[in-house]
């Protein structure tokens, strides 16, 4: 900061007017110098801290990078593969968007919503959730109080507006929105309507997520209801969940019901993740194994999956948490001395 200061100066004085109202042209030379040594300041601290000006390393979407992730790690989620990366692929190669990317997250806990959020930010950020044009909101931590709903409105619109003139590919993510006050997230509706601009700032680059519960009874209901009828989970389409999904979200009790932003149809894509199935818990467990250390063992990923709890009770057909509690049971288990002897 104090050499940013000291160019400043020295430019400030190298136009001040002679007394006959001209500028010295070696002064103005030395004007345009000290500019240059300015920029090349900027473009020397981007080198070694993060910052968000044109062609950074820093802020370089990799949609390849993110499909690679998907496909490696997320499991039973076959539309929301399909979904997010082509939402993404194009919001983020259009010079001059139409608005904001908003995509809404619905589906049981442990279906992979954070999991594929994360994915996200590191696709886009050198840094990846580091970054400082990643911005996460847990409803029951940062907006926990509804009597406050008014309060917090007006604070996230200041930090939303802030921290998006300093990057306009900046990333928001609100979790639990189903937790959120009533009423409140409708305060983002200016950044993410059709504006070019709002007091000279540009929204339309930036990224908008929300992470619920909501839609999660309706969504299990069809698959149960399309799983009796014999049709495979790989044939469930978009347009079978949509609606269901938005009608959801807008319907029951959380930070979405009786929105604007569902209202003016603001929200791009309604991203359903179907409960997870035995056989992807199963895939999780293998995962989180390997990333202890440990080679895979049948035995040992059928225990975890037998500690698993399934419903409905007559065929257990899906996991009541997915794969959120998939790393506790592995721990408890390995740390019992009767599973050492799998990995000798």
């Amino acid at each position: 900061m104090k050499v940013q200061t000291l160019l400043l100066w020295i430019l400030g004085f190298c136009l001040v007017p002679r007394s006959n109202g001209s500028v010295s042209i070696g002064m103005t030379a030395l004007g345009v110098t000290s500019a240059a040594l300015y920029a090349g300041f900027d473009k020397l601290r981007c080198s070694f801290y993060e910052c968000c000006s044109p062609n950074s390393k820093w802020v370089k979407p990799n949609i390849t990078a993110l499909n690679l992730a998907l496909d490696a790690h997320l499991y039973g989620q076959h539309l929301v593969r399909d979904v997010v990366s082509r939402a993404l692929k194009g919001h983020l190669i259009h010079d001059d968007p139409s608005k904001a990317l908003v995509m809404s997250f619905h589906g049981w806990t442990g279906g992979g919503k954070n999991y594929v959020a994360r994915f996200i930010a590191d696709s886009i950020y050198k840094l990846g959730q580091r970054s400082q044009y990643m911005h996460l909101f847990v409803s029951t931590i940062h907006f926990p109080h509804e009597q406050l709903a008014d309060i917090y409105k007006l604070h996230l619109q200041d930090w939303i507006r802030s921290n998006v003139s300093k990057c306009e590919r900046s990333l928001f993510i609100f979790d639990e929105i189903d937790k959120m006050p009533l009423g409140m997230i409708d305060g983002i509706k200016p950044f993410i309507d059709y504006h070019e601009s709002i007091d000279g700032v540009d929204f339309r680059k930036s990224i908008f997520i929300f992470l619920s519960n909501t839609g999660g009874p309706e969504i299990t209901r069809s698959m149960l209801e399309m799983w009796r009828m014999g049709k495979k989970r790989e044939e469930i389409t978009l347009a079978d969940m949509e609606q269901l999904i938005q009608l959801g979200a807008f319907n029951e009790k959380g930070g979405l019901h009786n929105s604007a932003l569902i209202q003016h149809s603001l929200v791009d894509h309604y991203v359903p993740f179907l409960p997870l199935e035995r056989k992807h818990v199963e895939f999780c467990i293998r995962d989180e194994i390997r990333r202890r250390g440990y080679a895979e063992n049948k035995d040992f990923v059928k225990k975890v999956a037998d500690e698993m709890t399934y419903f409905p009770p007559e065929n257990k057909l899906f996991s009541t948490t997915g794969c959120k509690r998939v790393a506790q049971k592995v721990a408890y288990l390995l740390a019992s001395e009767t599973y050492d002897t799998l990995f000798d």
